[in-house]
């Protein structure tokens, strides 16, 4: 395998503080991890999905996953995944995928899948995409058609983009709001009504430092 060029501060791939690579092929494993390190990242490392579900609590930016692990499919680590705040962005590689489990990893989350064997340079130009690249959310909402209102989906689309931004952000209401392009009483409001709805005691606004 050929592997990539070190990249400049610039690029979205030297912005990875933390990888998780999960991946039975100890050789291939080894190499992507080598690689990762060349952008600057930690790593971490399993061959397992229970591996990298344990792993997933040192809460890395990007995860880079095999489909197909001794113990299990990945689709349940990627859902897990998707539930963390903040999420990282998921990569998929497999030997083999089918239409079906190509259009799950897409439901959950995944934001890219290479089939094995692959090129790091060319891993590397996905993932970078993937960085730079809004998400499409035509699998997520075409699976929703008949199973959810569209008022509530448009109501968990905001509370995930308000959580998410809000852990990138370390708690900070004005970082979040930067991120979403949002006034900073818009974010107060959404979280006002998501303490609400869970029951949360809702506190005055106190000004940021």
């Amino acid at each position: 395998m050929a592997e990539p060029r070190i990249k400049s501060a610039r690029n979205p791939l030297a912005q990875l503080k933390r990888v998780l690579v999960v991946e039975d092929d100890e050789t291939l494993r080894r190499a992507l991890a080598r690689v990762v390190r060349q952008w600057g990242a930690q790593v971490s490392e399993a061959g397992s999905v229970a591996e990298g579900i344990e792993l997933l609590n040192e809460n890395p930016d990007l995860l880079i996953t095999d489909v197909a692990l001794p113990d299990g499919d990945a689709f349940g680590l990627l859902e897990l995944a998707a539930q963390r705040r903040p999420a990282p962005v998921a990569i998929a590689v497999s030997g083999q995928t089918s239409t079906e489990d190509a259009f799950r990893l897409a439901q959950v989350g995944c934001r890219a899948f290479l089939e094995k064997p692959f090129d790091l340079e060319r891993l590397a130009e996905r993932i970078e995409r993937a960085l730079s690249e809004a998400p499409k959310l035509d699998a997520l909402v075409a699976a929703s058609v008949g199973r959810t209102p569209m008022r509530e989906l448009q109501t968990e689309v905001r509370r995930v983009m308000v959580e998410q931004a809000l852990a990138k952000a370390e708690g900070s209401r004005s970082g979040a709001a930067r991120l979403l392009s949002v006034s900073r009483q818009a974010v107060q409001q959404m979280v006002r009504e998501r303490e609400e709805e869970l029951g949360i005691p809702v506190e005055a606004d106190q000004p940021e430092e």
